[in-house]
């Protein structure tokens, strides 16, 4: 005769409880930590965007650079650049900045995408 094996017992745990087991555990905290990261690293990369897009409008309607947010964006991208700022030479200056930004912003999003793929494997 099969008898229901005793509450707690049994080949599983308890319903709605995960395994005791210490590499789920430390499976589970790396997980964790590596989602931290991976959000730190997507939070950046789109900060960086966010700065990219602003001087890239302020340039293309021509905002005041005597304006002290102007100016601090256009330090921050320069500095955020990274050398793709004069990747493209164009006659048209306004088209130079679109372009070479608009790479640099390419490269920090298939870079952070990289590096967020590798942290959740």
């Amino acid at each position: 005769m099969n008898y229901p094996a005793p509450h707690g017992h049994g080949p599983y745990p308890p319903h709605g409880q995960p395994p005791h087991d210490d590499r789920y555990e430390e499976r589970r905290r790396r997980e964790d930590n590596s989602g931290r990261i991976a959000n730190v690293v997507r939070v950046v990369v789109s900060v960086v965007l966010t700065i990219f897009l602003l001087h890239v409008l302020f340039v293309v309607f021509e905002a005041n650079q005597g304006n002290e947010f102007v100016s601090v964006v256009y330090v921050l991208a320069k500095t955020l650049v990274l050398g793709l700022g004069d990747v493209f030479t164009p006659d048209d200056a306004v088209l130079g900045v679109v372009l070479n930004y608009g790479l640099a912003a390419l490269v920090y999003v298939v870079i952070g995408q990289l590096i967020i793929k590798a942290l959740r494997r």
